[in-house]
């Protein structure tokens, strides 16, 4: 499966929005599996989408043939737009689907790795972090994605921001010492997003 995260700064909340729900014309298109979004928790202008497709072969047909046409709507709605693609890896928990209907926030945080501690981070992916947050309750669902450039995706879907609160403070310092993740990483970004339910696709 192939993962599109989208970043961009809104200028005009209301036509972004209203755009936004004509990308429900991606039900029809060959292998896609879904897409959802919402706004920043931390930056309001901030809006990121997350999009599904069965294979980069399907993704790029899309945007071949339809892509330009559904997002005509939004143009000139927002700037700095970021789009960067991955390949799912393996499951945060299991049978990751991408639906967004049972989650309130999606966290999503972007690693980029040392080269020599690839292997180490993803190792530490799986046998550490997976399974505090699979355990952690109000978490619902997540996926480990990998783009060239040794740079990852983790991207898991909670129940509310306090849920998902709850688990930083109590679980995050003690499990980055463990998994040694200071050594792996060279650079993170991420944030925490309000979904829109609107933009469910």
């Amino acid at each position: 499966m192939l993962v599109k995260w989208i970043r961009c700064t809104v200028v005009d909340r209301r036509g972004f929005e209203r755009a936004q729900r004509k990308w429900a014309g991606l039900l029809g298109e060959p292998g896609f599996r879904g897409q959802g979004g919402g706004w920043s928790r931390s930056r309001p202008d901030v809006a990121h989408v997350f999009a599904f497709w069965e294979s980069r072969a399907f993704y790029d047909s899309f945007m071949a043939r339809s892509h330009d046409r559904l997002a005509s709507a939004q143009v000139g709605t927002y700037k700095n737009l970021q789009a960067k693609l991955f390949d799912h890896r393996f499951d945060v928990k299991t049978g990751f689907e991408p639906r967004f209907t049972d989650a309130d926030v999606v966290r999503v945080a972007n690693c980029r790795i040392h080269e020599a501690r690839v292997e180490n981070f993803a190792l530490m992916q799986e046998k550490v972090w997976n399974p505090a947050m699979a355990g952690s309750p109000g978490m619902v669902r997540g996926l480990f994605g990998e783009a060239p450039g040794h740079e990852f995706l983790v991207l898991s879907m909670w129940q509310s921001a306090a849920e998902h609160g709850k688990y930083r403070v109590e679980r995050v310092e003690r499990l980055a010492l463990r998994a040694q993740t200071e050594a792996d990483v060279a650079a993170i970004t991420g944030d925490v997003v309000h979904l829109e339910p609107s933009w469910t696709v």
